[in-house]
């Protein structure tokens, strides 16, 4: 959420910002008067209820002047006055509350205003390439994607995952299902015993304030899942990062507390609402996956050099694993609603003959943490402020899965084991013929 006061001062900056998103000029102007608009309608009424509750306070003092020098009916008449303004006040106790409600709900559609430095552009196009690690080789003509091999293998199987839960759902079995597994075990071990994360397993399902937290809500409410739970409901988590970065709401932390890094494995659960019609085939994009979460808690003046950080770490997993890569900063039109800057490392798969997304890096400066509430006190300072939040991708297991079957393969149909995951594999080198 952004800062109404910064918004007050500064329209126009918010307007370019969200033009830079690709917001046309007229529907940035009239998101930002809106947003002005009810918070000048919020304040003026505070500013009524505060006159209001200071005659209430002077009345009542001179009712008892008048009682004590027996003017009865000037008392009486104050009682009126008394009467009458504890009768608006408690009316209009519940127009603050709408007015809040109807500032939060403007704010909270408003994305974060993109860092100087982000490339402006409509989409995908407008990225610009960081850094190519690792060397493409020669695609031979028996290259495979990762499903063919998969089902050639017989362990993969999406015929009877589909016949269990519908489309983009899959069944592992075998050596490929403990590939999977060696993947994201070997993700957490790096992370943990090299990067500095904690390990946390978090719940899968949480309330609507924590989507709503990190952005989800109410936005992508359409992309989540949510169950019944009592007389409300809760969300089943899109990935990790809702409930780490939660995790610090409604505190103040010490300064020397951060940063905070955590790290999850957890499946995720994303309903591809606008994904119609894209990657149908396979396992590249489905409604239930295992993800890698980094997510850090930083100060203001840390969080930059933390998204590099952050990033490189994302990178070193493909590195261990032999894949190649590119990094790209994302344009303002193709950036996360929540991100001031983004990242996204994209794996290279020879059976698509091209790259695509594995991990997605983003600084959210204090945007998540104003929904949050989420403070800390600097040393020496009596005033807090928001912390910073990031998260990325530490990676995605099942497309790290799909890079390692698609680079690795060979062509007699088997898949050979990176070096990094043969521990993890009970020493196996390769799996199939």
């Amino acid at each position: 959420m952004l800062d109404i006061k910064w918004i007050r001062e500064k329209p126009q900056a918010l307007i370019d910002a969200l033009v830079k998103r690709q917001w046309s000029e007229e529907d940035a102007q009239a998101a930002v008067d809106d947003v002005i608009l009810k918070d000048e309608s919020r304040r003026a009424h505070l500013g009524e209820l505060q006159v209001k509750q200071e005659r209430r306070n002077a009345a009542s003092k001179e009712i008892g002047n008048a009682m004590r020098n027996k003017d009865m009916a000037l008392a009486e008449t104050l009682k009126e006055e008394v009467n009458g303004i504890k009768a608006f006040l408690a009316e209009a106790q519940e127009t603050e509350r709408r007015n809040d409600k109807a500032l939060e709900d403007a704010l909270a559609v408003l994305p974060n205003v993109p860092l100087d430095d982000v490339p402006v552009g409509a989409d995908e196009h407008g990225n610009v390439e960081v850094r190519k690690v690792g060397e493409i080789k020669a695609r031979p003509n028996w290259t495979k994607e990762h499903f063919e091999i998969g089902e050639a293998l017989g362990l993969m199987d999406f015929e009877r995952a589909a016949k269990l839960s519908g489309a983009r759902f899959t069944i592992l079995k075998g050596q490929l299902a403990r590939l999977e597994r060696a993947l994201g075990q070997f993700m957490l071990d790096l992370h943990t015993s090299e990067h500095g994360y904690t390990e946390v397993q978090p719940p899968l399902l949480v309330r609507d304030e924590v989507l709503y937290g990190t952005g989800s809500l109410p936005k992508f409410e359409e992309d989540l899942f949510f169950v019944r739970h009592g007389e409300g409901r809760l969300g089943l988590i899109p990935t990790s990062e809702p409930p780490l970065t939660n995790l610090v709401r409604e505190e103040i932390l010490k300064h020397d507390q951060l940063p905070l890094r955590y790290t999850a494995l957890t499946p995720c659960f994303r309903s591809e609402a606008g994904s119609a019609g894209r990657d149908t085939r396979g396992m590249l994009r489905q409604h239930q996956f295992y993800k890698v979460e980094l997510v850090s808690i930083t100060d203001q003046q840390s969080s930059l050099a933390e998204h590099e950080r952050m990033t490189q770490c994302a990178e070193e997993v493909l590195k261990r694993l032999g894949l190649p890569f590119r990094t790209v900063a994302l344009c303002t039109g193709d950036m996360g609603f929540g991100a001031q800057k983004t990242y996204d490392i994209e794996v290279w798969l020879p059976g698509q003959n091209a790259y695509r997304e594995i991990s997605s890096c983003s600084v959210c400066g204090d945007f998540q943490a104003r929904r949050m509430d989420a403070r800390y006190r600097p040393k020496d300072e009596k005033a807090t402020r928001f912390v910073h939040t990031l998260n990325g991708s530490g990676v995605a297991v099942g497309r790290a899965l799909i890079a390692v079957i698609e680079n690795y393969q060979n062509q007699d149909g088997s898949v050979s084991i990176p070096e990094a995951l043969r521990p993890y594999m009970g020493g196996l080198e390769k799996i199939g013929a």
